[in-house]
């Protein structure tokens, strides 16, 4: 492995990967595709962190007047001599990042906006001076660099034609149309949504997509990226030679994120051949067109991490850098039937669904669609009928599902809190009906992440989580989890406020329902056997009750046992 080649965690500029030796995994094919397979105006939509901006950023850095052309040295378009020699360094390039257009009001946003033109246009200050410019045409740029009081002060008006303005110029300076490039165009809607100024969003988007895309004369051609597919008749309404290119398109399929190839090539470079399998299982699972993809942000993280700890264990890295509100929004939104769907999709079960790739805003209800396209949900084929089968990646972001359904969970139970100090009076008393019927409804009411595919010991876990804690929310209590006690582990005990009491639970879960009652026995045998109650009996407790708890998916049954031997 050459060593000198860094893993760039974080960097979406292409310039800087090639100059600084960073690994680079190769997607100038993208250059190739786009110039066969032309059109005037492109829009891929892909999930977050699946290299956007380090495509556009290549793009630009080829096509762009003035290029460091040896970046692209031994990569894959550097063998298409032809297109070298026609487009390589021959275009003015306008790059716009979107990504940071946001605030929680239209003035706000509007000036970051503003601010992101102005500071494009800047990058072409020669045109203040140009001799290929009239006087007039010097005036419409410096209107969009002005500065007043510190600030761009670019009026509405300037702003909504900024991109055409600028290709116009930049045409009458070079003699050459202008490339467009917008990334994350939709990041800015997205914002608007959320903080109540989606109306005047849209209008503005379309004002400057509309000058720029739709009626620009010295556009040579655009690309632009997002996570939705915003609908036409939204921002883009009359534009010509639009080509959408989604995750379900096959053209495309292989330039965002990595193919198990490259990841297998990744890999070895770095003498981790041996993590293929755990990286598949945890990244990959993206269905892109006819590809199959990993995350290329997780698995970057990922290799980074192994190489400063070889015994590191794979994590979720997109979760952490994503908005979950969508998971969130759809789980407290779900009725009886759709927590049903999404308990079968955890379970690894492909839903048959409907999907609808253009959206506006206002349909962010249509919440399996808005799964789908951002990367919450990929799909594993379509049925006759063109119902897509949805099913969740891979392991990270099944994560994503348990965690936020636990915390949503969690919230349900404690609104309920006459029910929660029922439950909990009725363990300090032993009293097993109370405790199964609210156990058993509360499971039944929930959207179960317990009872999956995973092996019996990580089901046990699970519950055990569920009951430790609702448990834990009593105040008056001291919980402990696997504590050492006797001669092994207790699963859980309680100390409550009576210094005398003191409280064992034992969990199991059973295979089939009608073996509750034998692993409710064996829990309670466990307990005896391994003199779990000294832990609490040195403690000057001695009114201790036995707990044995078992599980079989939304059912549990309960048997309490007193350390006298006394059995309810």
């Amino acid at each position: 492995m050459d060593t000198t080649l860094k893993l760039p965690v974080g960097i979406e500029d292409f310039q800087e990967i090639r100059r600084l030796g960073f690994y680079y995994i190769d997607k100038t094919k993208l250059i190739e595709q786009l110039l066969e397979q032309w059109g005037k105006v492109n829009l891929f939509t892909r999930p977050r962190r699946f290299g956007k901006t380090l495509n556009m950023s290549m793009l630009r850095c080829f096509f762009e007047i003035g290029t460091d052309k040896t970046l692209f040295d031994n990569l894959y378009i550097s063998k298409r001599k032809d297109f070298c020699e026609e487009y390589m360094g021959k275009f003015p390039v306008v790059f716009l990042t979107m990504k940071g257009v946001e605030g929680n009001t239209f003035e706000k946003a509007k000036a970051k906006l503003s601010k992101l033109v102005a500071l494009e246009a800047e990058r072409f200050c020669f045109l203040k001076n140009s001799d290929r410019l009239t006087d007039n045409e010097k005036e419409r740029y410096k209107a969009l660099i002005r500065i007043k009081d510190g600030k761009y002060s670019m009026d509405e008006e300037t702003l909504e034609s900024a991109l055409q303005t600028l290709s116009e110029l930049l045409f009458r300076h070079y003699g050459q149309k202008t490339i467009i490039l917008i990334d994350e165009y939709d990041v800015p809607l997205d914002k608007a949504y959320q903080n109540g100024y989606y109306r005047e969003m849209v209008s503005l988007i379309r004002a400057l997509f509309g000058d720029a895309l739709k009626t620009n004369n010295f556009l040579q051609f655009s690309v632009l990226t997002g996570c939705l597919r915003v609908s036409k008749e939204s921002i883009f309404t009359g534009l010509n030679n639009f080509k959408v290119l989604s995750i379900t398109d096959a053209r495309f399929d292989e330039q965002f994120g990595f193919t198990e190839n490259e990841v297998e090539n990744l890999l070895k470079a770095y003498g981790m051949a041996s993590h293929l399998e755990e990286t598949k299982e945890w990244y990959d699972g993206y269905r892109f067109g006819d590809a199959d993809i990993f995350c290329p942000w997780d698995v970057i993280n990922h290799v980074d991490r192994l190489c400063k700890e070889p015994d590191a264990k794979p994590q979720s890295y997109w979760l952490n850098t994503s908005s979950n509100e969508l998971v969130k929004c759809f789980i407290d939104k779900a009725n009886k039937t759709t927590r049903d769907e999404i308990e079968r999709l955890i379970a690894g079960e492909p839903m048959e669904k409907f999907i609808r790739l253009e959206l506006t805003y206002d349909e962010i209800d249509n919440l399996w669609s808005v799964l789908f396209t951002t990367g919450y949900l990929t799909q594993a084929g379509v049925t006759e009928t063109g119902a897509y089968k949805l099913m969740i990646p891979n392991r990270e972001v099944r994560e994503v599902y348990k965690l936020q359904i636990q915390e949503w969970f969690r919230e349900n139970i404690l609104r309920n809190t006459e029910n929660l100090t029922a439950f909990w009076k009725a363990v300090e008393k032993g009293n097993t009906e109370c405790i199964e019927n609210y156990l058993n409804r509360t499971l039944s009411n929930t959207i179960s992440v317990f009872d999956t595919k995973a092996p019996d010991a990580e089901k046990e876990n699970s519950y055990h989580t569920f009951l430790a804690g609702l448990l834990a929310e009593n105040s008056n209590w001291l919980v402990r989890s696997n504590v050492e006690a006797g001669e092994g582990f207790a699963d859980i005990i309680i100390e409550p406020e009576d210094p005398d009491a003191g409280i064992i639970f034992e969990l199991k879960h059973a295979r089939v329902a009608s073996g509750l009652n034998k692993s409710c026995e064996n829990a309670i045998t466990q307990i005896r056997n391994r003199r779990y109650e000294e832990y609490l009996k040195n403690d000057g407790r001695n009114k201790i009750v036995l707990y044995g708890i078992a599980f079989y998916k939304k059912r549990c049954k309960v048997v309490v046992e007193r350390i006298n031997g006394e059995r309810d």
